[in-house]
């Protein structure tokens, strides 16, 4: 049964925006709440159909008036800010991710007509460090816990939730984490990354990295607001794709660089405005993630259209390449048969060096 009124914050991004979207094209739900600290520009508006836009902050308590007077019965926490430029700094993203969590979750708390919440959260609980198993179920926990950033907000943010659902048992709770978004019209902090024509890497590590397709993400929260899943499932595509993959297919020019030097390019980046090259993104860049997504499949119930590689070329499409592929192609084809000569050359001569095989004996026939 689908639900009677839907608060969905964080409309004015657009992954928040499409949803509120797709959930008014669903005639059998009355009324969809769009709630952001800012408007929705002109083009999202349009895009949001008959859905209800209220300017209010989720860490203002007034959050929990407009969830009383509408009776709704279903919240999507969508407005948790990834990077510090997005929110105005460090201080004012932690205040909107954690305090604004609380504020929402003490709103939902005493209203009696929420009956579900759905947490847009993130694959980066679980942290990135050389420990790292292949691949984390939902059952894991990081094995080196994330010390700041967007990392340990979503940390804390799944903790108040999971008090939430204590206190609330009535409430289904449904915790979505993705691995990182890409696609033609998404902005992540990935794909703020591999639009840079250099791309710093840290010298010695290639990072496996598993992406999610935004059509793929939209329809996850879709079916999560509107089915019945209750508990946390990891989301992402099929397959992985290492760093150095993901820049060469892109036309990209990757620039590895020794480890030290990478957080003085981080911090150049962020005060140019280039990318928030922040160091929980350096470490994940330099030891990757991979989620098991069993769960997804057999008891949330969807698989994905794309997988990480197809998620990637779709995304290549829109984004022009500073070398051409072909290039890029024809350059690794001629390296791969520079060193497979060299390979052989070398056997070659160790080949022909080799010590002759000793014969059975011939120490004894010369001893005597």
């Amino acid at each position: 049964m689908p639900p009677a009124v839907v608060l969905v914050t964080g409309v004015s991004r657009w992954l928040g925006g499409a949803l509120a979207a797709e959930l008014t094209a669903d005639p059998g739900i009355g009324r969809v709440i769009g709630v952001d600290t800012v408007p929705p520009s002109p083009e999202m508006l349009r895009r949001l159909g008959r859905t209800e836009f209220v300017r209010a902050d989720i860490r203002n308590p007034l959050i929990g008036k407009v969830i009383a007077a509408a009776s709704v019965d279903t919240v999507v926490h969508m407005n948790i800010s990834s990077t510090p430029a997005g929110s105005g700094g460090r201080v004012p993203m932690k205040e909107l991710n954690v305090i604004g969590t609380m504020q929402l979750l003490a709103a939902c708390q005493r209203a009696p007509s929420v009956r579900r919440f759905v947490l847009k959260s993130t694959s980066a609980v679980y942290g990135a460090s050389s420990r790292d198993p292949a691949v984390f179920t939902e059952a894991m926990q990081a094995r080196q816990v994330p010390s700041g950033g967007f990392a340990k907000d979503s940390v804390d943010i799944e903790g108040y939730v999971r008090s939430f659902a204590r206190r609330r048992p009535d409430v289904d709770v449904a915790v979505l984490r993705f691995t990182n978004f890409i696609g033609p019209r998404i902005d992540s902090l990935l794909t703020g990354f591999l639009r840079m024509p250099l791309v710093p890497t840290a010298l010695g590590y290639d990072a496996r990295m598993q992406l999610l397709h935004e059509d793929d993400a939209l329809a996850v929260l879709t079916r999560a607001t509107t089915g019945g899943f209750a508990g946390t499932v990891n989301v992402g595509g099929d397959g992985t794709l290492l760093l150095s993959q993901a820049i060469r297919r892109l036309g990209r020019v990757e620039v590895p660089l020794p480890s030290p030097t990478l957080g003085s390019v981080g911090r150049l980046s962020r005060r140019f405005r280039f990318v928030d090259y922040s160091p929980e993104q350096m470490r994940f860049l330099n030891f990757g993630r991979v989620v098991d997504t069993t769960v997804l499949r057999s008891e949330f119930g969807y698989t994905p259209r794309y997988s990480t590689e197809a998620a990637l070329a779709d995304y290549a499409r829109t984004v022009a390449p500073v070398i051409a592929p072909e290039v890029v192609h024809s350059v690794a084809g001629g390296l791969r048969s520079l060193l497979g000569r060299v390979g052989d050359t070398a056997a070659a001569v160790e080949q022909r060096f080799r010590p002759a095989p000793a014969v059975p004996g011939l120490r004894a026939v010369r001893d005597a």
